[in-house]
């Protein structure tokens, strides 16, 4: 090889390998703000690019096929954009997609699981519930997770169909919510749970209401702060830790309505931002 060729290559590898790229994170609406606001918070110097895909929303009833395809869209997009790494910050994304697109793309994906783990080591009773969408509780990953904790603890699943769809309007009812809330949640209890995982980053948007069901003697976990702390150490282990010292920003992308996802994501995000369409 040429030693212009070497250059040339040499450059190449530095471009790709640049720290001072953005990171993507994608949900299919905007449960997953509630990751991208502890990414924020753990890496402020990180430009970070999010897009609810909220025309597609929820994931949940949807088929592997049609998210697979959505999430392969998403991903091409932030490809375009020169991302970094990307988060999968929706279970039924990751569990429908997630190894799909870590053969397809050499960039580093990270993906969520519910807290199974953490919740059974923090059980006193031994009997956790999980509350998430039919997709994620259906899919082939969350049956692996599920049966590596066999004779562990007692893990009773729980579908929520519903609550996605009423988190994502631009008023949610909260009796609505309330509803059914108090349909999902007393089985469990019955059951002895006294621990509640938060299988779909939706629900994190609830957890008060949650709590006000559940009772204060119940644990609730989510996945926000693992995710963060996964891809802080990703970016760390290849070297793409923005170390410029400048406060880096977010953009924010929707397929849905313009106008309703402004007015949506500014109140989740707790403060106005501007919206583009996701191209």
């Amino acid at each position: 090889m040429s030693r212009l060729l070497q250059c040339a290559d040499a450059q190449a590898r530095q471009a790709i390998m640049r720290s001072d790229r953005p990171v993507g994170v994608f949900d299919s609406g905007v449960g997953g703000l509630s990751i991208l606001a502890r990414i924020h918070e753990l890496l402020p110097h990180e430009s970070l690019l999010y897009v609810a895909d909220s025309a597609h929303a929820p994931y949940g009833p949807k088929g592997d096929a049609f998210i697979l395809a959505r999430s392969r869209a998403i991903v091409d997009y932030f490809v375009a954009k020169d991302v970094k790494a990307i988060v999968v910050a929706c279970n039924t994304a990751t569990a429908a997609a997630v190894k799909q697109l870590r053969e397809e793309y050499s960039l580093p994906i990270i993906g969520m699981e519910p807290a199974i783990k953490p919740a059974a080591e923090k059980s006193q009773s031994g009997v956790i519930g999980v509350l998430a969408t039919e997709g994620t509780l259906a899919s082939d990953k969350f049956v692996e997770l599920k049966s590596r904790f066999d004779g562990k603890a007692e893990i009773i699943t729980q579908p929520c169909p519903g609550l996605v769809e009423e988190i994502e309007k631009l008023e949610p009812d909260n009796a609505v919510i309330d509803k059914l809330l108090k349909e999902y949640i007393p089985p469990l209890l019955a059951k002895g749970v006294d621990t509640l995982v938060l299988g779909c980053t939706h629900y994190s948007y609830i957890e008060e209401q949650i709590r006000a069901v559940a009772g204060e003697s119940v644990a609730i976990i989510d996945t926000d702060d693992a995710v963060a702390r996964r891809l802080a150490s990703v970016l760390e282990e290849n070297a793409l830790l923005d170390a410029a010292g400048v406060d880096g920003g977010v953009a924010f992308y929707s397929s849905g309505n313009l106008a309703d996802q402004c007015a949506l994501i500014s109140r989740c995000w707790g403060r106005n931002v501007t919206v583009d369409r996701l191209a």
